[in-house]
């Protein structure tokens, strides 16, 4: 089978890693890729974002199944290009994709069907949120509030403000942290007080099977401190939720969420990821997310043991041709904990610094356990293309030729018995990768 797997960070080098240890897939390709990607899938020059190109790649070369990570690319309506040209994709449609591309729709499609969430409301633009933070409906000055971008923001358009000057603050400030087309409409909300948590799912349109519970870390600094990021590091451990509080959340959450999909004429199928608020009053639901998240699928997917082609096509042909249907699909996960640090270059999330050469990378991914997955590298030297590699890690590229090339540069991940087995395992794989301005945080999962 020819696999076709769109993004190039992080999230996808886990996802080419799941598909690379299939025995159905024969040839494995990633547009547009990383320097890790490339020891493992043919990297194709093409943007996440050119759907239509995408397209002709995928029809001109026989693909048999594509696998969408970025959220932008499902926004633009890859899934329904695709659908019309009869290629097969793992994905929402366009009209789905609206419960992450726009915080509003996603907000009033959960007042709508009784999901629980936090009071909100929506204004268009930012004079108009100010006024509204300013009636008192989300109480006195000195409370605090959460400020949303409505739009994508690759997570960095919300922001917890303490009171309301700092809200009325971050209003302002939105559109330049953003971009004015993502901060066209403001949303407000409560802001919730609990755990957060997040639990992704399988979806067929009607059915899902849960992947295990999952934390970010999103801030930069330890203790939760300084601005938010794209995320610094995950932990995946059955401690995350209890049994009861599972099934509150698909009684609450998941299914009213499926059947107002169905009702309101978008079935989802997909990957669907949810943010949640654990409240004293129970679960909450903070956002949608339409893909896997980026690093939560690095600490996941390392605990997948069911061939993912298969959960593929459970999840596509449903009532069709699938050898087993999502419902009865038993999807297997390596028993214990897994935890994910993210390897940042100096100056994100603001301006990221890059070119600096990356060492230790071929002794920390020998160490059992452990897996060192890509997000912002890039090679010096022209990487042999990995589409023919045998099942595996591949051979990894020579040292001196990887070079940091983004923000958050590389996800080092590990599994245990435990948590403190899986954090130990992690921590002491970074400790072998070094490159200048290196920056992580040393309090993931505590």
């Amino acid at each position: 089978m020819k696999v076709l797997v769109i993004g190039s960070g992080g999230r996808e080098h886990a996802i080419c890693r799941a598909f690379r240890k299939s025995p159905k897939v024969t040839q494995l390709y990633c547009a547009n890729g990383n320097a890790g990607i490339a020891q493992i899938a043919e990297c194709v020059p093409i943007r996440p974002d050119d759907i239509g190109a995408l397209a002709d790649f995928a029809a001109a070369n026989a693909i048999e199944l594509t696998f969408v990570g970025p959220e932008v690319t499902l926004a633009l309506g890859i899934v329904d290009l695709f659908e019309s040209r009869g290629l097969r994709i793992v994905g929402p449609s366009r009209e789905a994709a609206q419960l992450e591309a726009s915080k509003a729709f996603a907000k009033d499609f959960m007042a709508r069907n009784g999901v629980p969430t936090a009071k909100f409301t929506m204004s268009h633009s930012a004079d108009f949120a100010v006024l509204e933070l300013e009636s008192g409906d989300f109480g006195g000055p000195e409370n605090p509030v959460v400020v949303k971008a409505d739009g994508l923001a690759a997570g960095k358009g919300v922001v917890v403000a303490k009171n309301r000057a700092d809200a009325i603050n971050a209003i302002n400030e939105m559109a330049a942290l953003v971009g004015t087309a993502a901060a066209e409409k403001i949303v407000l909300e409560e802001c919730l007080t609990g755990r957060e948590v997040s639990l992704l799912m399988f979806v067929d349109g009607e059915q899902f099977a849960l992947m295990p519970p999952v934390r970010d870390h999103k801030r930069i600094g330890e203790g939760d401190t300084g601005p938010n990021t794209g995320g610094m590091g995950t932990i995946t451990d059955a401690g995350l939720l209890t049994d009861d509080q599972l099934q509150e959340i698909k009684d609450t959450i998941i299914r009213p969420t499926l059947h107002g999909c169905i009702r309101e004429g978008f079935r989802y199928r997909g990957i669907l990821f949810l943010g949640l608020m654990m409240t004293a009053k129970g679960p909450m639901l903070l956002e949608y997310n339409v893909r896997f998240g980026d690093p939560e699928t690095q600490a996941i997917l390392v605990r997948l043991e069911t061939d993912l082609v298969d959960i593929c096509a459970a999840m596509l042909e449903v009532g069709g041709t699938a050898a087993t249907p999502l419902s009865s699909l038993e999807i297997k996960w390596r028993a214990g904990s897994s935890a994910c640090v993210v390897l940042a270059s100096e100056g994100y999330p603001g301006k990221p610094r890059t070119g600096d050469p990356i060492r230790g990378l071929a002794e920390a991914a020998a160490m059992p356990n452990v897996e060192i997955f890509h997000a912002g590298t890039m090679s010096e030297a022209p990487a042999s293309a990995g589409g023919q590699l045998a099942q595996g890690r591949g051979a990894p590229l020579p040292e001196p030729s990887l070079v940091t090339a983004g923000g958050r540069v590389l996800g080092v991940t590990a599994t245990g018995t435990d948590l403190n087995a899986a954090l130990a395992s992690a921590y002491a794989a970074v400790a072998k990768i070094s490159f200048d301005g290196m920056q992580f945080r040393r309090d993931i999962g505590k």
